[in-house]
């Protein structure tokens, strides 16, 4: 049992860094109606930044920076390179965020160098012992962290001026147009939002980890979460991150138990083998908007 209760723990530390990612996901989706492949680049790049900045400013202060500079590129990013797109076909801005996630990925590349590099968190690899149970302090920071996130998006999006922008513009943006809400700027908070956030996960992800660089490759686990969640649903994305992430923990954990037959890469693949699963029952998954098309 504690083995299991351990594993819990884990997976719910992890999954909290997946429901960080999959939140940006869903947030561009919700506002542009493309998913956004940029979102790997922003966790790497973030991780990075604050990795040069915590020596410097400290562990606290550096996070902040860079949250707020990576923020400030998918700001860029939007206005210099999606914002002209607006209106083209949506396979088109998906593939423009593929050449974001390519170009980003290799500028923030070049500065992991040779040497190991780490941001400098004050968990590391601690961990406290709970009625026999070992918790990781760094996915305990994570859990904490990202309940605190999503409560004051949800209190954003319900009570601010923008927020409500937001909402009313994911549900039909010629009517929010018709009503003056600016769909410029709802798109420019959406990415700003997600590149925040998509930080704030490569600061967890890379808490007790040396950096390098295939680090973005975490986030691909955000794609099985969106889509189990639904890619439209914060609620689905945040329950999808918690789900994926048990699971992966889990099946890790006992995978020479259950599955003695496969070899031991098999947490990695449970995420997808779950997103296939719930694909077959629900295609817009736990929590999406079933599409209903009139002909």
């Amino acid at each position: 049992m504690n083995e299991f209760l351990t594993a819990g723990g884990v997976g719910l530390g992890n999954g909290a860094v997946y429901a960080l990612l999959a939140l940006g996901f869903v947030i561009i989706y919700k506002s542009m109606q493309v998913i956004s492949f940029a979102q790997p680049a922003f966790m790497m790049a973030g991780a990075i930044l604050v990795s040069y900045l915590s020596p410097r400013f400290g562990f606290w202060v550096g996070a902040l920076l860079g949250v707020i500079a990576i923020a400030a590129v998918a700001l860029i990013v939007e206005r210099v390179a999606i914002r002209p797109m607006v209106g083209k076909a949506v396979f088109v801005i998906a593939i423009i965020t593929i050449g974001v996630d390519i170009v980003v990925r290799v500028v923030a590349g070049s500065f992991v160098g040779v040497d190991p590099r780490s941001i400098g968190d004050p968990w590391g690899l601690e961990a406290i012992t709970i009625g026999g149970v070992r918790f990781q302090e760094r996915h305990i920071a994570a859990i904490l962290a990202a309940a605190i996130i999503v409560t004051l998006l949800f209190a954003f999006f319900r009570y601010t001026r923008i927020g409500l922008a937001m909402r009313a513009a994911a549900l039909d943006q010629e009517a929010a147009m018709a009503q003056g809400v600016s769909i410029g700027t709802v798109f420019a908070v959406s990415w700003g939002l997600a590149g925040a956030l998509a930080a704030v996960a490569g600061v967890f992800a890379a808490s007790g980890n040396v950096i390098d660089r295939s680090l973005w490759m975490l986030a691909l686990v955000a794609l099985p979460v969106i889509i189990l969640g639904g890619l439209d649903s914060l609620g689905g994305a945040v329950l999808g991150g918690l789900i994926i992430g048990l699971v992966e923990a889990v099946v890790r954990t006992y995978h020479s138990t259950w599955f003695p037959f496969l070899g031991t890469n098999t947490g990695s693949i449970a995420p997808y083998v779950l997103m296939l699963l719930v694909l077959l029952v629900r295609p817009h998954g736990l929590f999406g908007t079933k599409e209903v098309e009139r002909v």
